[in-house]
């Protein structure tokens, strides 16, 4: 078959095996995204509350009825979900209620917490305006899981493509799209938050990055769209991805310079836009006022403002900082597939020293956002969900290196003909 149709066949099956947990996936984030997505699309503040309510809360009754199936003592009883999903019911929307008569309705969703809170999800609408088309045309249960499978499956197919810019053979290629699937950030993505969006994005970038490393130009239009899309879904990683990859370009540039060599247009053109990206998120994000570092501060030790705020919330994020590590150290020891995976990653991209840079850059994002909220109890390590892009893209670089002394692979398009041509 094609290689194309190989692609396909993977985000088919992907998409099937999907189909075993419609629901269950959400957040209480999800709320405030779901309802985002609702306003945008012209429902009322009720409206978008009522709907929003009843998809959560049906969420955690099928939650409650599958645990209670399994559980060795209560697996006979009567199916909780109704009293869950009634209680759960009456809990929000009272909440919204009571807000809403408050007047706390200025904002573009529904008021599930307090507006302070809820400012930080208004500075994000790129991932609402995904949602729109998908909940308008399959509603909101379908629409919700249609999406996650699209963001999802586009981050699979963005994997094949980096992987075959950069002239890895078509079934190496695949072993990527299939990692990007069987690895966590495959569930990731396909929960209703933004970090599937973000990690299908951040690919793109470094797509654009491989185009450009090969000559192709349309790269360079390919990373600065990929950044202006980020502002709009989460504009801390806009900055923090624009950062990285502008660090990686100076320290590829340095390695040549040291060298002899000049740093050489691709790497000042990728680097010129990751400064331009890093500064300009910050000032832009200043002009449209975002919430700062400090109200994100606040926000993370003042247990999301349902506690004073902090007087001195520097040193407090220090001194939780160096607990999580610790801790976060010690959990990792204890089942270590994580920091084997991330070396496997690290040591495939260090193969090829300058892409492998960009690589091990875009996946740094993740430590950032992490080291940003050393919170140990935020569930399914999605914070780090972009360090995974790391083993699904340096794995199968190591894997080309370790088969390709032992194994004659078949060539795959013009640049391995050439390749093997020459070989031979």
């Amino acid at each position: 078959m094609r290689p194309r149709t190989w692609v396909l066949l993977l985000g088919a099956l992907f998409a099937v095996l999907q189909l075993a947990n419609v629901t269950g996936r959400d957040t209480p984030d999800s709320r405030n995204y779901l309802s985002y997505a609702l306003v945008l699309r012209g429902d009322s503040k009720p409206e978008a509350a009522e709907a929003t309510v009843a998809h959560y809360c049906a969420s955690r009754a099928s939650i409650a009825h599958r645990g209670q199936n399994v559980h060795v003592v209560r697996f006979h009883r009567a199916d909780p979900a109704p009293l869950v999903e009634a209680r759960c019911r009456a809990k929000e929307l009272s909440e919204v209620e009571r807000r809403l008569e408050a007047g706390e309705s200025a904002g573009p969703m529904v008021p599930f917490s307090s507006e302070r809170f809820m400012r930080i999800f208004e500075a994000r609408p790129g991932y609402p305006l995904f949602l729109v088309p998908f909940v308008t045309l399959f509603g909101v249960t379908w629409g919700l899981w249609a999406a996650g499978v699209t963001v999802a499956v586009a981050g699979g197919v963005l994997v094949f493509l980096i992987l075959r810019a950069m002239d890895l053979p078509v079934p190496l290629a695949l072993t990527g799209q299939a990692l990007y699937f069987a690895l966590p950030s495959g569930a990731i993505a396909m929960r209703p938050m933004t970090e599937g969006l973000l990690m299908a994005l951040t690919l793109a970038a470094v797509w654009g990055c491989a185009l450009v490393l090969r000559g192709r130009r349309a790269g360079l239009a390919l990373i600065a769209g990929s950044l202006v899309a980020l502002f709009a879904v989460k504009h801390s990683q806009a900055m923090f991805l624009g950062g990285c990859l502008a660090a990686a370009g100076a320290a590829v540039a340095v390695a040549r310079w040291r060298k002899g060599g000049a740093p050489g247009r691709d790497l000042a053109a990728i680097t010129g836009i990751g400064v331009c990206a890093a500064l300009g998120t910050t000032v832009l994000a200043r002009l449209l006022g975002y919430p700062t570092v400090a109200e994100s501060l606040q926000d993370l030790l003042a247990d999301h403002f349902t506690r004073p705020d902090r007087e001195r919330p520097w040193a407090e994020f220090w001194q939780l900082s160096g607990n999580f590590w610790m801790e976060w150290a010690r959990r990792q020891f204890w089942e270590p597939f994580f920091l084997a995976a991330v070396a496997a990653g690290v040591w495939g991209a260090l193969r090829r020293p300058v892409f492998g840079a960009f690589v091990i850059a875009a996946a740094g994002t993740g430590f950032l956002t992490q080291a940003g909220h050393p919170d140990i109890n935020i569930w399914g390590g999605r914070l780090l969900a972009l360090a995974w892009l790391l083993p699904v893209l340096g794995v199968p670089m190591l894997l080309e290196h370790l088969v390709r002394d032992r194994v004659s692979l078949p060539a795959q398009g013009h640049a391995d003909r050439a390749r093997s041509s020459t070989a031979r």
